[in-house]
C-alpha cells in the first residue's frame, strides 16, 4: 500500500508540476485511536488505527463572490485509507468531496469532507460475527480535521499537522450498524502546482445586506433502513418536515421547525419486541410514528450549504431510542425555491438513517 501511495505522489508531481492552475496536492499520514461508543465495540479495539489521506483541491482566487466571503477556501476531492489494526474490522477505503476553510492568517485549517466508503471485512453471520460496526460493504464517511498549515514551507512545498476525526456508518441501511469513530494525528506535506497564485481583491464599493425575511420550507426525506435486529428486513421511511429559516448574514441561516417520522422498520421492531420481551409490556399496536421539534444552522457557501440540526421527540410512544436526535448533511439549491440534500440522522453516535431529500421554500 505504501508503494502505491508513493507512486501516486510521483505521478501527481510529474504530471501537474508545470501546471499554472491553482491546484494543490496534499498527502497525510494518519495514526490514532478508535472511540468505542457501545459495549459491543470494546473487543474490536485492540490496536492503533493508521492510514493515509490524499487530496486534490482547487485553491479559490476571488473570481467569485463566495471565495472572499469565506476567506478563500479550497475545494476538491479526497481518497482515505484506514487500517483499523483489528481483524474483524479490516480496512476501509473512502472517496468524496471536501472543503478546507482557513483562519488565523491562514495558519489554521478546518477540513470538512463527506463521501462513500468501502470496507474489506463487513459483518457476516458465519465468517465475521464479531464485527457489529459495519453491516454492509458500502457506507457513508464523514471527516472533520483541524490543523496548523504552512503553505510555503519551502518554495511550492507546504507542511501541516493536526488532528482528524473520522466517522463510518451505513446509516442502518443494513444491520448491524454501530459504526466506528476514530481520532488520528494528521501529519503531511502539500505541493502547490502554481508558483504564484494571484487572488483578486474585492472591488465592491457598496456593502450588500444578505438578511432576508423568514422563509418557510417543506422537505421530504426518504430512503430505506433496517431496525437493530439483524436480518429483520429493509423498509422505506418518510421523514416529512416543515420549518422556518431566517438568514442573518452572508454565511448563516437559523432554522426552527417540526417533522413527522414515518419509519416502517420501527413498526416491525415493535412487533418483534412485543413478542420477544413480553415482560416489558410493549403492545404490538404501539404507534411507531414520532414527531420531533428541532433547531438548526445552515452554513451557506454558494449553491451548496452545510446543514446541522438537533431535535427532540415531542411524541415518541416507542422509547427504545433516546429522545434527542441530530442531523448533519449537505444541501444544494437548484433554484431559489427548490433544493435537494443528503443527510445522516443519528441518536448521538448511533446512526438511524441516510436521508435523500427534496424540498421547496416560499
Amino acid at each position: 500500500m505504501k508503494k502505491i501511495y508513493l507512486l501516486f505522489l510521483l505521478f501527481s508531481f510529474s504530471v501537474f508540476g508545470q501546471n499554472t492552475n491553482p491546484f494543490s496536492v496534499e498527502a497525510s499520514f494518519l495514526r490514532g485511536n478508535a472511540l468505542p461508543h457501545t459495549e459491543d465495540m470494546y473487543h474490536l479495539v485492540n490496536g492503533h488505527p493508521d492510514g493515509f489521506l490524499l487530496t486534490v483541491v482547487n485553491k479559490t482566487n476571488g473570481s467569485k463572490e463566495w471565495h472572499q466571503a469565506h476567506n478563500y477556501p479550497d475545494y476538491g476531492g479526497y481518497f482515505l485509507y484506514q487500517d483499523f489494526k483489528s481483524q474483524p474490522l479490516g480496512q476501509n477505503y473512502a472517496v468524496g468531496a471536501l472543503y478546507n476553510f482557513y483562519f488565523w492568517k491562514r495558519r489554521l485549517q478546518l477540513k470538512l469532507s463527506q463521501g462513500i466508503a468501502y470496507t474489506t471485512n463487513p459483518y457476516d453471520k458465519v465468517d465475521n460475527s464479531k464485527n457489529k460496526a459495519f453491516g454492509s460493504r458500502l457506507m457513508g464517511n464523514t471527516n472533520i480535521g483541524l490543523a496548523y498549515d504552512n503553505q510555503k514551507l519551502f518554495k511550492n512545498v507546504g507542511f501541516h499537522a493536526g488532528i482528524l476525526f473520522t466517522h463510518y456508518s451505513n446509516g442502518r441501511v443494513k444491520s448491524p450498524n454501530s459504526g466506528i469513530n476514530t481520532y488520528l494525528l494528521n501529519v503531511g506535506l502539500n505541493y502547490n502546482l502554481s508558483d504564484d497564485l494571484k487572488r483578486q481583491p474585492d472591488t465592491t464599493s457598496i456593502a450588500k445586506s444578505y438578511k432576508e425575511p423568514i422563509r418557510y420550507n417543506f422537505v421530504l426525506r426518504t430512503g430505506i433502513n433496517e431496525n437493530p435486529i439483524i436480518n429483520s428486513g429493509q423498509y422505506p421511511f418518510y421523514h416529512i418536515g416543515f420549518y422556518a429559516a431566517k438568514r442573518i448574514n452572508r454565511k448563516s441561516a437559523l432554522e426552527l421547525g417540526a417533522e413527522l417520522f414515518l419509519t416502517k422498520s420501527i413498526e416491525e421492531y415493535i412487533n418483534y419486541y412485543s413478542v420477544a420481551y413480553p415482560e416489558d409490556g410493549i403492545d404490538s399496536d404501539t404507534d411507531y410514528k414520532r414527531v420531533g421539534i428541532f433547531i438548526g444552522h445552515e452554513l451557506i457557501i454558494n449553491r451548496i450549504s452545510l446543514e446541522a440540526q438537533i431535535g427532540y421527540y415531542a411524541y415518541q410512544p416507542f422509547k427504545k431510542d433516546i429522545p434527542i436526535y441530530d442531523r448533519v448533511g449537505i444541501k444544494y439549491y437548484f433554484t431559489d425555491k427548490i433544493f435537494g440534500g443528503f443527510t445522516i440522522k443519528t441518536h448521538m453516535f448511533l446512526a438511524e438513517a441516510l436521508e435523500f431529500g427534496i424540498g421547496y421554500r416560499i
